[in-house]
């Protein structure tokens, strides 16, 4: 859910591939011949899941870079290298299918814009399931969406290698977290209205509370965007009054970077509220689950509330900004709009210590369900 440095770079820099050239771009690139594609919701990128008429795994998605971040191969190598990473020690991750001369990407030019530009193409495993924003969340699966939050930074960070790593240090990527202050050159998108302004509260709050205190957070490696959209998860029971979920899937490393551990915990927070039919209560199970494998220091607790409030701020100020440029696409964009701005004012509304005291209280309570 990215888009490089600036978002004003946007513009005109998503792909637009149709399905014919797409498919054209899977058998010239990869050597395989596509038997059925269709094309997938994306925010900047181009996603197509494609069937090929070969042998074995026969599902793939073909992912199209936007032209702004191709430019940056490194990160790209980086990311997909740690998807490989990830998948190779057991985590549902998707694999590179490699293109005709070996590589896991090729930069490619095409698409039905004016101009020639290049874009990087990938061929990615597919993987099966159901996105977490199309079923009924319950406890038990915010609590394992919690410890995949804490168990993918955990492996990346202590584990990880590669010769570029250090592309994931994005000083001024707008999806970072420590960036909330750079959507001061975005608002202007909300207009002028009560959203705005509690917006710009977080911000302010955010500069002067988050920001003086990074120093004092553990750093690591984040995925930095477990959606909704980008964790896939299959039914492991067949209750319909108490469903069992596993995550069968993590999809989506564009946002990769280097952040704070209670950054990835905030943000999966921030996203599993978005259909809850009760939001306040998410951020209890997600951080139980969070904190089973790497419990937060009091410093990170007393980042958490303006951090989830600032991924909200993050997400409907880029969105509406984004909706500017690309009209077209406005349903998908605005997606979290529907009830994130409800949910931000919601959390403002209560405030900050009684929102904590109802998440620390649930977590706490699965510290002694443990302990009997």
């Amino acid at each position: 859910m990215s888009s490089g440095n600036d978002c004003q770079a946007q513009t005109l820099t998503k792909p637009t591939f149709d399905e014919r050239e797409a498919a054209e771009l899977v058998d010239r690139v990869f050597g395989l011949k596509v038997s059925w594609i269709r094309s997938l919701p994306s925010y900047d990128d181009q996603n197509f899941h494609v069937r090929v008429s070969a042998e074995g795994a026969d599902e793939y998605v073909l992912k199209i870079t936007n032209s702004e971040d191709s430019q940056e191969p490194d990160l790209i190598e980086v990311q997909t290298q740690a998807m490989m990473f990830l998948s190779a020690e057991g985590f549902p991750s998707a694999s590179p299918y490699l293109t005709k001369d070996g590589h896991i990407m090729s930069l490619e030019s095409g698409g039905t814009g004016l101009g020639s530009k290049k874009y990087m193409v990938r061929l990615l495993t597919y993987l099966p399931g159901t996105p977490v924003a199309k079923i009924t969340t319950n406890a038990q699966i915010l609590y394992e969406i919690g410890r995949l939050a804490a168990s993918v930074d955990k492996v990346l960070s202590e584990k990880f290698q590669h010769p570029s790593v250090k592309s994931l240090h994005r000083g001024q990527f707008i999806w970072n977290l420590a960036n909330v202050p750079l959507l001061d050159q975005y608002i202007y998108a909300l207009g002028q209205n009560k959203y705005r302004a509690v917006v710009e509260q977080v911000i302010e709050q955010f500069k002067g509370k988050v920001i003086p205190k990074l120093s004092s957070l553990r750093a690591c490696i984040n995925h930095g965007d477990l959606n909704d959209h980008n964790i896939l998860v299959d039914a492991c029971s067949a209750s319909l009054e108490n469903p069992q979920y596993r995550v069968s899937g993590i999809l989506d490393f564009s946002d990769m970077s280097y952040g704070y551990y209670v950054f990835e915990v905030a943000i999966a927070i921030m996203y599993m509220m978005i259909e809850s039919p009760d939001p306040l209560s998410v951020g209890g199970h997600v951080l139980a689950g969070f904190e089973s494998i790497l419990p937060l220091t009091a410093e990170e607790r007393g980042a958490l509330f303006l951090l989830v409030s600032g991924r909200f701020a993050q997400s409907l100020v880029i969105a509406a900004h984004t909706a500017l440029l690309y009209p077209e696409n406005k349903e998908y964009l605005t997606i979290t709009a529907k009830n994130g701005w409800k949910h931000l004012m919601t959390m403002f509304e209560m405030g900050q210590e009684a929102v904590e005291k109802k998440w620390f209280e649930t977590a706490q309570a699965y510290t002694h369900h443990a302990l009997a």
